[in-house]
């Protein structure tokens, strides 16, 4: 069987793969980068809805979950969103903000996968794809044996990602690795997904189909203030997307659904001024319409606010900014943007991402136990900690 020897192999051509193969690469190592796929970072080119998301104006530590929620900070610290923004510009790659500090290409996610395999390939690394790992095992250096042959290396960086978006070739791959290894996994869940609901909240949600709105969701003591999206299976959009990371089974979400109002005083002052109107008009002022109309109690619907006792108007104000919902599971890894979990941190050096008691096993990116907010974050993370494991090769 051939054998190949590298300085360092990096299991996985995504973001977190070809930052920290480029990386090393440009430091005089002879990096070799796999991935199963037939093309490299396949998950960047389906984000941003094809533009790529690829990083925050505001990222913060405060905004990544982890059981060990320190861990990132150095990694964000030392390669930062401008150290990405100033790659990308080198680049000519145009971009524009959209809301809340996330940057998105102006043409094609294509771009960033192109910047980052042709600063590969300057780095001299070898990019093969379609390579499926049969196994992987460790003397005085690692061995990864492939269908074609084998190749070994003193460094082995697990780069594959996590369980979401299956149907891209997602796997368990690096959390197989690790364990065999003896790193522990902690707790994986689907995040960044939908939730559904059981029979009798769809009796709501399902005729609102389409609607969107800004509202406030929160989970657990954190609230994200984003659009909102009805859907025929339950709650989706930014809002809900992120705060399934908080969510767990039989715990309800709130919702304020008017977050620069108080309902029940908008309510209360809409009875003074137009005391004739109905109910559902006053709250088509405050709600898209549709959504106005399922909400009001259908007994008070079309009566005047004139005639509604003030009692009534401050429950129904109540409900409008604390809409109480408790999802019955989600959509799970299918829709998952993101794998919550992953390598436990406690393992791993902060600095280089390497396994303290492992010698040459480094753990980046995704199949961290590091997850970051909806809106480039989760991309910032994969830069910054490819970057911070190829320094250290």
């Amino acid at each position: 069987m051939r054998r190949e020897e590298f300085d360092a192999v990096v299991l996985g051509a995504g973001a977190a793969g070809m930052m920290c193969a480029m990386t090393a690469g440009r430091r005089g190592r002879r990096v070799l980068l796999l991935d199963h796929a037939d093309e490299p970072g396949r998950k960047i080119l389906i984000s941003g809805g094809g533009r790529c998301n690829f990083t925050n104006l505001d990222v913060r530590p405060e905004r990544f979950f982890s059981g060990n929620p320190h861990f990132c900070r150095s990694a964000l610290a030392r390669y930062t969103q401008t150290d990405f923004i100033a790659l990308v510009d080198r680049h000519g790659i145009a971009w524009h903000e959209k809301t809340l500090g996330q940057l998105f290409c102006d043409s094609s996610a294509r771009q960033i996968v192109a910047m980052l395999a042709d600063a590969c390939a300057d780095a001299g690394v070898a990019l093969r794809l379609g390579q499926r790992v049969r196994s992987v095992t460790r003397t005085d250096r690692f061995v990864v044996e492939l269908d074609a042959g084998e190749v070994t290396a003193p460094a082995l960086v697990l780069a594959t990602g996590g369980l979401s978006i299956p149907k891209m070739g997602a796997t368990g791959l690096a959390y197989e690795i690790a364990r065999r290894f003896g790193l522990p996994v902690t707790e994986l869940r689907p995040a960044l997904v939908p939730l559904v609901f059981g029979a009798h909240d769809l009796d709501v949600m399902r005729p609102l189909s389409g609607i969107s709105a800004e509202v406030v969701a929160s989970c657990n003591g954190t609230a994200f203030r984003e659009n909102l999206l009805f859907t025929h299976r339950g709650l989706s959009g930014p809002a809900i997307l992120q705060v399934s990371s908080c969510w767990r089974e039989g715990e309800a979400i709130s919702i304020d659904l008017l977050p620069d109002a108080d309902a029940a005083a908008a309510l209360r002052a809409g009875k003074r001024t137009r005391p004739r109107a109905a109910l559902k008009t006053h709250l088509a002022d405050l709600l898209p319409q549709r959504l106005a109309q399922a909400l009001a109690p259908e007994t008070l619907r079309d009566r005047p606010v004139a005639e509604i006792a003030d009692r009534d108007l401050d429950t129904l104000g109540a409900a409008l900014d604390a809409w109480r919902v408790v999802p019955t599971g989600s959509e799970g890894y299918a829709k998952a943007e993101v794998t919550l979990g992953g390598i436990d941190t406690r393992a791993l050096s902060s600095k280089t991402m390497e396994a303290r008691d492992i010698p040459g096993l480094y753990a980046i990116g995704e199949a961290v136990d590091v997850t970051g907010w909806l809106g480039g974050y989760n991309f910032q993370w994969a830069w910054s900690s490819g970057w911070c494991a190829g320094q250290a090769l």
